[in-house]
């Protein structure tokens, strides 16, 4: 089994930054990806962003430019900066990690852009 824990978040006027973590515990040998997915009110759950075991990185079309990825082995945390938000950003973020074919999800963590 993998926990996740999540933090950051929050509410944040368009063109501001957040900083989005999850650190795993548990069973996290084995990991194959880690990502962001979101879910706005009324829509389906998609991904934002992802990092694969050897590094490379899959992002939304939504969010290339303004997100990035990153993660510390170290830790077993993965991040999500996020800059230049806007009112379409508003959604529930949720952290998943891939490991054996299993999926794990965080708690889930609202992110609001509003002036």
């Amino acid at each position: 089994q993998v926990q996740l824990v999540q933090s950051g978040g929050g509410l944040v006027q368009p063109g501001g930054s957040l900083r989005l973590s999850c650190a795993a515990s548990g069973s996290i040998s084995g990991i194959y990806a880690m990502g962001w997915y979101r879910q706005a009110p009324g829509k389906q759950r998609e991904l934002v962003a992802r990092i694969i075991n050897d590094g490379s990185t899959n992002y939304a079309d939504s969010v290339k430019g303004r997100f990035t990825i990153s993660r510390d082995n170290a830790k077993n945390t993965v991040y999500l900066q996020m800059n230049s938000l806007q009112p379409e950003d508003t959604a529930v973020y949720y952290c998943k990690v891939v490991r054996f074919g299993d999926n794990y999800w965080g708690q889930g963590t609202q992110v609001t852009v509003s002036s």
